[in-house]
């Protein structure tokens, strides 16, 4: 008899639902994730983990082992593919490294089994109850479970936020486009010159090189009319065809998608003791390469607060702050992706604004803006009046021994004391206390959350008692 009785269960074990149930494993926090799919996708499909994200990977102490397995590139040239040299970024990780998705879903599903979590595949939610005490979640094959909270990272067409009756406002998709890995016959100079013949009126075409005569195919998918079927190997070859007049002599695919451009933001994040992350609570074209990210971002936002709510010490604002701050970042994306979009048109009108938007990126504040929103390095949460770093994200820091992300691995908060005179006693079981006079910081002292953002700054032991107070609860012994 299996018993086991989760605190969190988790719809979906991709890249989000992976994160949480480690980040909430970082609590003690006793996890069973239920995936729908029995076995890991056949396809190979690289993806990019942005500046943010690659900040988490080094934050958990998980960076050394995605680098494994992944290939660097500049961080620049993606806001609507405008072919712009990468800015300035003000992080050690100022770089895109592109990975094969199921090799993140699989390093991260393995730090949460590290970690305790439970993992089920071939299970799928099918329904669920809730009370003042819990949710009841039903399996497809009948089976009822216990939880105190279920969260649904069961992607864009998420069983969990239907069960809930949560809208899912937006555009549906107006224009559907191919994407595929695959070898191509030709020579590369040859294709390098098509394609820079073909993309300067064709905004949604390319062919980027992998290596090994493996390379990215985009194109615009006018003329595959059913959109019921995956495509095929003889679609891509037509609509190249169409669009460069040559088919390039495409061959073995990793894999064939097609994807559309709709758009939608879920009306709620929560829903009493249910709540959203990932693609179940958004969607947006993959332009810029967000999706992704913005789920891992999702995880480690929560993951924290929904651990302080199981475990009893979180003040009673704090899991509501989790919609507060995620989805106007959501919000943010889904416009930054509309106006890529429109970018990538082939009309007149959006062409003209592409030119001119193409100038204004010689600026390096203009460059720079553009690619932090994509990046996800200059979200700044509201936490109320303060310098300008509250809210923010601290980059990693060089401390007198090793670095700031180093002391972060636990997902704990975290005091940086450059003046050594104050405590977090009564919350050391919460907050961590490193003081640090050289530190390389500009301020006397900051209080980190788990997720890295800065929820306070100054140097008084009163004013800080108050802030940990408001984001990690009551002091012990109070």
């Amino acid at each position: 008899m299996n018993l086991f009785t989760p605190d969190v269960i988790i719809a979906g074990c991709g890249p989000t639902g992976a994160m949480l149930a480690a980040e909430l494993r970082l609590h003690g926090v006793r996890v069973l994730v239920l995936e729908k799919e029995s076995e890991p996708a056949s396809y190979v499909r690289i993806v990019g983990l942005h500046v943010r994200s690659l900040e988490i990977m080094a934050m958990r102490g998980l960076l050394d082992r995605m680098l494994e397995h992944g290939r660097r590139r500049p961080a620049g040239g993606f806001f609507a593919a405008i072919p712009k040299p990468a800015p300035e970024l003000d992080s050690p990780y100022a770089y895109l490294l592109g990975i094969p998705q199921p090799v993140i879903v699989r390093l991260l599903e393995e730090h949460a089994i590290r970690l305790g979590a439970q993992v089920r595949h071939g299970c799928a939610v099918a329904g669920l109850e809730q009370d003042d005490e819990g949710v009841t979640v039903v399996l497809d094959d009948g089976e009822r479970l216990r939880t105190r909270y279920l969260v649904g990272c069961d992607g864009a067409r998420s069983t969990v936020r239907k069960l809930l009756g949560v809208g899912f406002p937006g555009e549906p998709s107006r224009t559907d486009t191919l994407m595929g890995e695959m070898a191509v016959g030709l020579p590369q100079e040859e294709i390098a010159a098509k394609v820079a013949e073909v993309s300067a009126t064709h905004r949604r075409f390319w062919l980027r090189p992998f290596g090994a005569g493996m390379y990215s195919v985009v194109v615009p998918a006018a003329g595959v009319g059913d959109r019921t079927r995956p495509p095929t190997l003889d679609d891509f070859r037509q609509q190249l065809r169409a669009v460069a007049g040559t088919d390039f002599g495409v061959h073995s695919p990793r894999w064939l998608s097609r994807f559309g451009d709709a758009t939608r933001l879920a009306e709620r994040y929560r829903v009493g003791r249910v709540l959203l992350a990932g693609d179940a609570a958004h969607i947006h074209p993959p332009i810029g390469g967000q999706g992704l990210n913005l789920g891992i971002q999702d995880a480690v936002n929560l993951g924290w607060k929904l651990a302080a709510e199981v475990r009893g010490w979180a003040p009673d604002p704090l899991l509501d702050t989790y919609q507060a701050e995620r989805r106007p970042v959501a919000k943010d994306v889904l416009d930054n992706t509309r106006a890529q979009t429109e970018l990538l048109s082939t009309e007149p009108g959006p062409q003209a604004v592409r030119r001119l938007l193409t100038e204004l990126m010689d600026f390096e504040e203009v460059n720079r803006h553009l690619i932090e929103k994509i990046a996800a390095i200059g979200i700044r949460y509201d936490f109320g009046p303060g310098p300008d770093m509250l809210g923010r994200r601290l980059r990693d820091i060089d401390l007198k021994q090793g670095n700031l992300y180093g002391r972060l691995h636990d997902g704990r908060g975290l005091l940086l004391d450059r003046t050594g005179h104050l405590t977090v006693n009564g919350w050391s079981d919460r907050v961590d206390h490193l003081a640090d006079p050289a530190a390389a910081l500009d301020v006397p002292c900051v209080l980190l959350r788990p997720d890295g953002h800065i929820a306070w700054i100054g140097d008084t032991q009163h004013d800080l008692n108050d802030h940990l107070s408001r984001w990690f609860g009551t002091a012990r012994g109070r």
